[in-house]
């Protein structure tokens, strides 16, 4: 299975589906198949504004239609995975696999939002490390810089 994280919807699609959903919520009256198929684009936009819009639009659509469900909860894990709210995204997967404990997407799904977040986490720690690197040079430096000073030599960092 391709990384569902990854994908991104056409700019096409985009429009049609939102032409629709507006055209819709104008008349007063949005079908749940025009919020989903509007929401399900929004979540795989390049734009984390659209992601959280989409997120929005399934979130109502959890709320207040039982059937598709299971297609609400998927989505809104991509959603929340695509803008870095993995423990959200889980939640979601968890609650989808209790519906359906063998479901293969999901189950890639949820191996896709933990190396995710495995990833970044072994980022944000050679990120941390660097900057620690980068403060101790700093602070070298600086008293390498006073005891010349000291010595009556100027030096500037």
């Amino acid at each position: 299975m391709d990384d569902v994280l990854d994908e991104v919807v056409p700019s096409e699609d985009l429009q049609k589906f939102e032409k629709v959903y507006h055209e819709q919520l104008h008349q007063g009256r949005v079908t749940p198949k025009a919020q989903f198929e509007y929401a399900w684009c929004l979540v795989r936009s390049k734009y984390a504004a659209d992601i959280r819009k989409g997120i929005l639009l399934l979130k109502d659509l959890f709320n207040s239609h039982a059937e598709g469900k299971r297609d609400y909860l998927f989505y809104l894990a991509i959603g929340n995975a695509r803008i870095k709210e993995y423990n959200k995204a889980l939640h979601y997967v968890k609650a989808f696999l209790e519906i359906e404990p063998a479901n293969q997407q999901v189950l890639s799904l949820e191996r896709q939002i933990n190396k995710r977040m495995e990833k970044e986490g072994m980022i944000g720690i050679a990120q941390e490390i660097a900057f620690g690197l980068s403060n101790e040079r700093f602070i070298w430096r600086s008293l390498s810089s006073v005891e010349k000073a000291k010595k009556g030599v100027v030096c500037l960092v």
